[in-house]
């Protein structure tokens, strides 16, 4: 027979209907860390840790400088949606996806996103706004993507790191089920980008339509 505590529910609902964590979780302790390999790009760091039950565990994750990164939804008009396609090694193959990039010592988010589309699309933008935080695989990597979506387009180009010339589409972004049956845009955070913004765009639109009443 098991003699584990029953479990409990980690979250609990507040009176104006938020989800807050609960006082009694706590976060494990971390009892040793070391570096397992290194790479150009990444640290593969091993932890182990103890529960607040008291259950040891090893986990391993990847580290890395913490730059932080960049996606945009670039848009050039109200319907529609820059994406680009370029070669990506872990599938060995070409994808769809949006424009991205790494911050770079010094800048902004708002800098590193126009620049990004100026080197990757050609492009710069009058007004950049945050869209949202995501993230990658947490559960190995801390890793996290500003998305911010970019409006009033203009031509510009800089010189990038792309081995290669980036090919530039234009999809309408009313058409992400279309895109979701192709088999080379696949990358969850520019799927989750997008339907992001496609929603904020469209609460901007009934917002700013005339109350007919």
């Amino acid at each position: 027979m098991s003699t584990l505590p029953p479990t409990r529910p980690i979250f609990n609902n507040s009176e104006d209907g938020s989800v807050k964590r609960s006082d009694y979780q706590q976060k494990p302790q971390i009892l040793a860390r070391k570096s397992v390999a290194q790479s150009r790009l990444f640290q593969i760091e091993s932890l182990d840790l103890r529960f607040s039950n008291g259950e040891e565990r090893q986990f391993e994750r990847l580290t890395g400088a913490d730059r932080g990164a960049v996606m945009m939804v670039a848009m050039p008009d109200p319907d529609h949606v820059l994406l680009i396609r370029e070669y990506a090694a872990g599938f060995e193959d070409y994808v769809l996806t949006l424009p991205k990039g790494l911050v770079d010592p010094g800048e902004d988010i708002i800098t590193a996103a126009n620049r990004e589309l100026m080197e990757e699309c050609g492009v710069g933008a009058h007004r950049i706004e945050p869209l949202v935080e995501l993230s990658l695989a947490p559960n190995y990597m801390r890793h996290r993507m500003q998305v911010l979506l970019a409006t009033d387009l203009y031509p510009k180009r800089l010189p990038g790191d792309e081995p290669e010339p980036l090919i530039v589409e234009t999809h309408a972004i009313e058409e992400l089920p279309a895109l979701l049956l192709r088999e080379d845009f696949h990358e969850a955070r520019a799927i989750a980008a997008l339907y992001i913004a496609r929603d904020r765009l469209r609460e901007e639109k009934r917002n700013n339509e005339p109350d007919l009443l």
